[in-house]
Formats: structure tokens, C-alpha cells, sequence
């Protein structure tokens, strides 16, 4: 006898391809995922941007598209930014044609939680980080006063808005930190590691001969880190590194253009970011931003060798024992300098492909999910 058809709505902050940042990697990835375990998804999308993507219907049901409203008259309304201009009334009366339940992606697609008419409905909202901390980081690190200010203000209102989350049965946490932090307030989350683009383990044994940082360099804590690793930390040695992402600040240009064992690429394709990363003996990854998981740290250990990081990157991700952790420059430079005399082996992988394809496998996780949502839930497995 076949078992009966499950559907579910996602309703994504963006749309999910080409899956290029972090936050519509973990979607993109997931909705994947799920059609891969049979689910039929019913996928909506915020557009403002970016194209629509014809290749999603091979993964989905359906998929909606819905203008965000971007206006810049919404800065004003009580509600956080990033959740008024996604509001649309196409978009609830789409889900009230049936009483399948509702994945929220993100706080930013909250703002019909609590509606009424949705009262019945099981209703579960991934959590990509803890929004206000994460724009309260943002503000912290950044130079234009009026948008520090927009940060700091879209902060405010974040915390006052994210009460809402009360309205869910289920919160789907990214990471150990978020998971603590949000069912102790709400006592319905559970972690549910990123979902990204690494099937397999592809690493070279042996060795490289530079080291190498990438992120998108317009974003305040990855030029921040960025500048932190050529002003503190190989200033003070000679082995080269490559730092790469789009749009970098002028002020790193100026740093790096100091230094002759230190290049900058800008506007790489993820192919060859990926690249970079395999050929790489060590990607060194500083963040000075403690929410969520950074997709980047998976990159590098599926395919890269060894991982130099800060303690901030790493804590309580469950990757520790594949890092070597630096909390000051001078450890990390200690680490670097160490670790290019020496060869990554086939013991290393062996590691790397344990951890991750126990506790970052997409297949193993989208069933955890899966559970949750069309199981009975709380109870099925331990939150953290």
C-alpha cells in the first residue's frame, strides 16, 4: 500500500538560486533534501533582484513569486524592515487554499505567523541566527553612520518581534547556541544543523602552498576579519595568502596592496571559490560574529585541508575537533606557521568524513526535519 502524499509550504525570504550566500544556501539545499525523501513542496518567494529560477520546478510543486516592497517608507513602520516589506496578502490567501503545514524561513517571512486565519495550521519557522544580535554585530562594524543606525534600529525592533515566534509548534534552530537561546524562551526548538551544498568529502592529501580567506567582503564582519588577518596577523610573517569575495572595501584594498605576499581576487564563481578552497593548505577563518553557523566553515572542511579559525567561528558547533583554534594573532600565527610544514593525510580525512557525514549529512538532517513536522514531534530525538 502506498504510503499517503505529504506537502509543504516553504515560504523562502528570497529566491533560493543560484544558492550564492548563506542563508538561500541552507534553503535552496533543503528544499532539495526534501524532495529527494518524497515531501512536495510548495515553494514561495520573496523577489527583489534576482531572477526567477525555472530550475526549482524540478524540486517543487509549485512555485510563487511575490515582490518585496522595498520602499524605503517602510524604514518607518513599528515592525522590522526585513519583515514588513515581505508582506502579501497573494501570499496568505495561497496558503489558505489547503491545510498543509508551513515552513518559515527565517524571522524576515514572519510576519503572517500570527494571523488568525492560520491559527490551525502547524506552522514551523527556521531560524537562520538570532536576528537582532546578528544586526546588533552588524552595526557594531559598521563605518556609514546612517547605516549603523539603521542596524541598530532594525535591532530594536527585531527583539520586540521576535516574540512572535511563540505562534510556531516548532522552532528549527541552525545552530547549538540559537537552539539554547530560543527554546529556553519558547520551549519549542530544536537544532537543525545547515543544510549546503557538500555530498562527499573531497580533500587532497599532502600539501599546498598558500593559505586562503573568502566571504563576501561588502559585509561588515567579513571585512572586518578580512582586515584583521592582514593587519595583525600576516604582517607579521610572509606566507602568502589569498583573500577572495565580491566587492571589497577600499580600505582593504589599501591594506593589501601593502603587502606583497597577499592577494586579493574579487567576484569569483563559486566553481572557482571552490577551487581555491581544494588547493588551499590551509583556510583561515576568523569571524568576529557569533550567531548562527557559518556555511563557510563546511566548505572548507569538506574540501579543503586543515582549518585555522578563532574560538568564535567554532564554539559549540560540534566541528572543534576538525579546527585548529587560534584566539589571538599570535596564535595564529603560531598554528599557520606549523601547520604548512605539515602534510594533511588520509587519517585526517577519515576524521573529517566521521563528524560531518554523522551530524552534517543533508539526508540524515532533512529526515530530522521531516520527523518533526510530519511525526509527533517533541520527544523523537534530543534537541542539542
Amino acid at each position: 500500500m502506498n504510503s499517503p502524499e505529504r506537502h509543504l509550504h516553504i515560504i523562502s525570504f528570497d529566491v533560493p538560486f543560484p544558492p550564492n550566500y548563506g542563508g538561500v544556501i541552507d534553503v535552496f539545499f533543503k528544499v532539495k533534501a526534501l524532495h529527494a525523501k518524497g515531501i512536495k513542496v510548495h515553494l514561495h518567494c520573496f523577489q527583489y533582484g534576482r531572477e526567477k529560477a525555472p530550475v526549482l520546478a524540478q524540486y517543487c510543486e509549485v512555485v510563487h513569486y511575490y515582490q518585496r516592497n522595498v520602499a524605503k517608507s517602510q524604514l518607518f513602520m513599528k515592525q522590522p524592515y526585513i519583515v514588513i516589506s515581505r508582506n502579501s496578502d497573494e501570499l496568505l490567501q495561497n496558503l489558505l487554499q489547503d491545510e498543509y503545514p508551513i515552513l518559515f524561513e527565517g524571522l524576515h517571512t514572519c510576519n503572517i505567523l500570527a494571523d488568525e486565519r492560520l491559527k490551525d495550521r502547524f506552522k514551523v519557522v527556521r531560524t537562520h541566527n538570532i536576528e537582532h544580535d546578528y544586526y546588533q554585530n552588524l552595526a557594531k562594524v559598521e563605518a556609514n553612520i546612517f547605516k549603523k543606525y539603521y542596524f541598530y534600529n532594525e535591532a530594536s525592533k527585531l527583539e520586540t518581534f521576535e516574540l512572535i515566534l511563540q505562534n510556531a509548534q516548532i522552532i528549527a534552530a541552525i545552530s547549538r547556541n540559537d537552539t539554547a537561546y530560543l527554546d529556553s524562551k519558547y520551549k519549542n526548538a530544536f537544532y537543525i544543523p545547515a543544510f549546503h551544498s557538500n555530498e562527499q568529502v573531497h580533500i587532497n592529501p599532502g600539501r599546498g602552498n598558500f593559505t586562503f580567506y573568502h566571504g563576501n567582503l561588502a559585509i561588515g564582519e567579513n571585512n572586518e576579519a578580512a582586515l584583521y588577518l592582514v593587519n595583525e596577523v600576516y604582517s607579521h610573517m610572509k606566507v602568502p595568502l589569498i583573500i577572495a569575495g565580491s566587492r571589497p572595501t577600499s580600505d582593504l584594498r589599501n591594506a593589501v596592496a601593502k603587502k606583497n605576499h597577499i592577494t586579493l581576487i574579487s567576484d569569483l564563481t563559486t566553481k572557482q571559490i571552490h577551487q581555491l578552497i581544494n588547493d588551499a593548505h590551509i583556510n583561515v577563518l576568523p569571524t568576529f560574529q557569533p550567531t548562527g553557523i557559518k556555511l563557510k566553515l563546511l566548505s572548507a572542511l569538506y574540501n579543503g585541508r586543515f582549518a585555522v579559525v578563532n574560538p568564535m567561528m567554532v564554539e559549540n558547533t560540534g566541528l572543534e575537533m576538525l579546527c585548529d583554534i587560534a584566539p589571538t594573532p599570535a596564535e595564529l600565527r603560531q598554528k599557520i606557521t606549523a601547520l604548512m610544514e605539515t602534510d594533511f593525510r588520509a587519517s585526517d580525512i577519515k576524521t573529517r568524513e566521521k563528524i560531518l557525514y554523522e551530524n552534517f549529512s543533508n539526508s540524515v538532517n532533512v529526515q530530522k526535519l521531516i520527523d518533526l513536522i510530519f511525526s509527533t514531534g517533541k520527544g523523537l530525538f534530543p534537541q542539542f
